[in-house]
């Protein structure tokens, strides 16, 4: 029973990753979408934006293999969902990497942060494979931030 109540636990904080990279991947998405083909860091905000589903797709994984049912659908991620679900038109490009970016450290924060709760298997896989790339994605999003200022 003991192993199960850890397992659930496990699944349950994958699950919560998982709900931040779907989000994440949306907000890049709508990025892309609203600045088009004439930003000039479109080509960072598509790596990033694949990134974050590449991400997705590996807890999807995970959660299935542990037994659990992967989350669906996305959590609030940032300021950039929150604008663009508010309606925020008038959003510019330097504004939206700074969404992206407060988005990035919330999510690199929540790995660092969840990682003790984790069985060995899955943090070794949090470790390796899934916060390198988060901690890639933010820094990217910084530099473009630094950049634009």
């Amino acid at each position: 029973m003991q192993n199960a109540a850890v397992d659930q636990g496990t699944i349950d904080k994958l699950n919560s990753f998982l709900r931040g990279e779907l989000s994440a991947a949306e907000s890049y998405r709508q990025a892309i979408e609203k600045f088009g083909r004439s930003s000039k860091i479109l080509n960072e905000l598509e790596e990033c934006a694949r990134s974050h589903e590449n991400r997705a797709t590996l807890l999807t994984q995970e959660v299935r293999l542990l037994g659990g049912e992967p989350a669906k659908s996305s959590g609030v991620w940032g300021m950039f969902a929150k604008l663009v679900e508010g309606g925020a038109n008038a959003i510019g490009e330097k504004a939206a990497v700074a969404a992206l970016e407060q988005g990035e450290d919330h999510g690199r924060d929540d790995y660092r942060r969840d990682l003790d709760g984790l069985n060995v298997p899955v943090r070794h896989l949090i470790e390796a494979r899934v916060l390198p790339e988060q901690e890639r994605t933010h820094r990217m999003m910084s530099n473009i931030k630094k950049m634009m200022s």
